[in-house]
């Protein structure tokens, strides 16, 4: 198999590591693997912050749903959407620039996501584990004043990564939905009832979807913790129609 995808196909989330450290140089190939990710406009509008303090990943263990392997993880990133550094730029270049929007923050997040695929693919490349931890938007602007972050910067994913153990390597990836359930062709089709019972197979086995879903939606849909990731971003981006109105 072409190497690359057997890469994507069995790379899995990692979430108990081996106490063995990751080398510098390692590290910096897994970082560089990130200014080659695909960026809007070249702008690469993001900031990674490289989070070596461990008294910091021990308060971000906490902070992000108390999930105590972050702390003990060997490298742990934040990837921020950054759109204060052009921001910054064009106002010490002599421009007059409009002050950033929701819209640039999107962007800035997928451009932020991107680079973290990279690493996250080049890490499993090289047997580095890693896991994606989308609770650093949880409690955001508690995040945000932990790491110093300026009005339009927001932390789009923290990934955390290690050497595997022997139970995680050997732990089952799992199944994703099958193609023909992701892929459509040209516009949207919004799945039938029985097209989502087909389509979440995969996940329900052998129960019911009446049996499955109610369960997941409870640990996951309707959590505390993702109330609590909605409210912290919507109060984040309420922010941005009244800054855009005091720059008029």
């Amino acid at each position: 198999m072409n190497p690359i995808l057997e890469n994507l196909r069995t790379r899995k989330s990692v979430r108990v590591f081996e106490e063995r450290p990751i080398a510098d140089e390692l590290k910096r190939e897994i970082l560089l693997s990130a200014m080659e990710a695909p960026t809007a406009g070249n702008q690469q509008l993001y900031t990674i912050l490289d989070i070596t303090d461990q008294a910091l990943k021990d308060k971000l263990a906490v902070t992000c749903d108390d999930q105590p392997f972050i702390a003990k993880a060997p490298m742990v990133l934040v990837f921020c959407a950054d759109a204060q550094k052009w921001y910054d730029a064009y106002v010490e270049g002599g421009c007059e620039p409009r002050l950033p929007g929701s819209g640039d923050l999107l962007l800035a997040v997928e451009d932020a996501m991107i680079a973290a695929q990279n690493t996250v693919t080049s890490a499993w490349s090289f047997g580095v584990g890693s896991c994606y931890i989308g609770d650093i938007l949880e409690r955001c602007e508690e995040h945000r004043a932990l790491l110093n972050l300026p009005d339009f910067v927001i932390p789009a994913t923290m990934v955390v990564f290690g050497y595997p153990t022997q139970q995680q390597r050997e732990r089952p990836k799992p199944r994703r939905c099958a193609l023909e359930h992701v892929v459509q062709q040209n516009t949207y089709h919004r799945r039938n009832g029985a097209e989502l019972r087909d389509m979440f197979a995969t996940q329900s086995g052998e129960r019911a979807l009446e049996e499955w879903i109610p369960a997941f939606c409870a640990r996951k849909y309707n959590s505390s913790f993702s109330r609590e990731m909605t409210r912290s971003v919507d109060r984040y981006l309420a922010a941005f129609p009244l800054k855009m109105e005091d720059n008029e």
